[in-house]
């Protein structure tokens, strides 16, 4: 290695299927050199982070930065930096106005670049109706993925999208290579069954749970595997909360559909029970599911059935929480997430080893960046952008809420400690958290545009 590096980071390399005791050399925000020991790499700056992993950096897929009007980029992306997340992918559910046609995402992307920490993707999406014509300038404008939801939580932000508008939006989305990416709930029975809960004045907490039952998630995931047979598109079902679920994808997969699945770290982490001790702080769509049907989603991850987690983070305040105390359906749905799903899930898996370093990084890195041919990222790699997510194993993390970044103070992990705490988060080879503060200023963080930008 002749040419002079920028800097050498040292430490417990997960390589794709394999981990070693290295060294990895950067050269303009790439990776160029990978060596197992030290010494063969030289360079002014060299890091070591001893027997800490260093992971591919996180990327996390579902996070909705402009939900929360008091949220947006520079917050989210610095909770995500202070997390361990390199990349995310930010949803298209913005106030006021959702990002559902090619001008309002081209405004959105200048927006991004002066305001990110970390790197950041885009989602598009359609409007309710006479809307599919903006799906190729958004696919050719960056858009990285299109979601799209079969519920409806508001007409004009958050609409349910029909069922001709949804065949007409897949046979667009194949033609780009994209990803099309789905809420799927069935938005009618869920609708009359909240209803009937609100007018017998059911509306303690776990009514949230009974109102949603799992075949509300199955039956709309069912129809779209069906229409992504037919329309021969590449389907993603997001937060899935429940095994059937996984079944059916299975089966459909089989069947040569080309699907692919998250979950978040609520519904693996979380059940039932505790939407009835913490109430709207525990509120999310789908719900949190039973004990056996969380232990269900275990072993399909387990199992390799789950290709990604991701962490849906809402950041909703206590204002907006708080509504639902004396009747849950008047709560905000969703919880924060971006700056502890990272530790969460390393706590439930590495460090208990249930999972190796090697599946921890297949899915919440590599996995997340293969479903979305997000170019560049998701593997220690020579070629590949130089992102890291270091771990400790031998350290702790304490969840504070009052400590987050984001607008949201809220989480049902308060005060856990876990085992294993991120110590540094590098983007394209710079240091943007040190394991205690952001390192970096908006605007340090890109636009990654999608596969099919022209």
């Amino acid at each position: 290695m002749n040419q002079k590096l920028d800097r050498i980071i040292q430490g417990h390399l997960v390589l794709p299927n394999r981990t070693i005791q290295g060294e990895v050399g950067i050269k303009n925000g790439k990776i160029v050199a990978i060596h197992e020991g030290s010494g063969k790499l030289t360079a002014d700056n060299v890091q070591d982070f001893g027997q800490a992993y260093v992971f591919p950096g996180i990327i996390d897929v579902h996070v909705h930065c402009f939900s929360n009007p008091a949220e947006g980029f520079v917050t989210t992306s610095s909770s995500a930096a202070a997390g361990g997340i390199t990349t995310f992918m930010d949803m298209p559910y913005d106030l006021p106005n959702p990002i559902n046609n090619v001008d309002i995402f081209k405004k959105k992307v200048e927006q991004l670049e002066k305001e990110a920490v970390v790197d950041i993707c885009l989602w598009g999406t359609i409007s309710k109706t006479n809307g599919t014509d903006q799906v190729i300038p958004m696919a050719e404008a960056g858009a990285i993925a299109f979601k799209m939801s079969t519920f409806e939580t508001d007409e004009y932000r958050f609409p349910r999208i029909p069922d001709p508008e949804i065949l007409r939006a897949m046979e667009l989305i194949e033609q780009t290579g994209l990803r099309a990416a789905f809420h799927s709930e069935n938005d009618e029975i869920i609708v009359d069954m909240i209803d009937t809960y609100q007018n017998e004045g059911k509306v303690y907490p776990k009514a949230h749970n009974e109102t949603r039952p799992p075949l509300t998630e199955t039956s709309a995931v069912l129809k779209l595997m069906e229409f992504a047979y037919w329309t021969n598109v590449k389907l993603h079902i997001v937060h899935v909360s429940h095994p059937r679920t996984i079944d059916l994808i299975q089966n459909f997969k089989q069947q040569g559909v080309n699907v692919t699945c998250e979950t978040c770290y609520p519904y693996l982490l979380l059940d039932v029970d505790d939407l009835d001790k913490l109430g709207p702080i525990a509120k999310n769509n789908p719900p949190l599911r039973e004990k056996e049907e969380v232990a269900g989603l275990w072993n399909h991850l387990e199992d390799g059935n789950i290709n990604l987690i991701s962490s849906d983070h809402a950041p909703w305040g206590s204002e907006h929480k708080a509504k639902g105390n004396d009747n849950i359906f008047l709560a905000s749905s969703g919880l924060p997430g971006v700056e502890v799903m990272t530790p969460l899930m390393f706590n439930s898996t590495v460090a208990e080893g249930r999972l190796t370093a090697n599946q921890f990084a297949d899915l919440m890195s590599t996995h997340p960046a293969e479903v979305f041919s997000i170019p560049g990222k998701g593997k220690i790699s020579e070629g590949y952008d130089a992102d890291f997510t270091v771990i400790d194993p031998a350290q702790t993390t304490i969840v504070d809420q009052e400590s987050f970044r984001s607008h949201s103070k809220l989480t049902p992990f308060n005060g856990q400690k876990l085992s294993g705490k991120v110590i540094s988060t590098i983007v394209r080879g710079e240091e943007v958290y040190d394991g205690e503060n952001v390192k970096k200023e908006p605007g340090y963080g890109k636009f990654v545009p999608g596969s099919a930008a022209k």
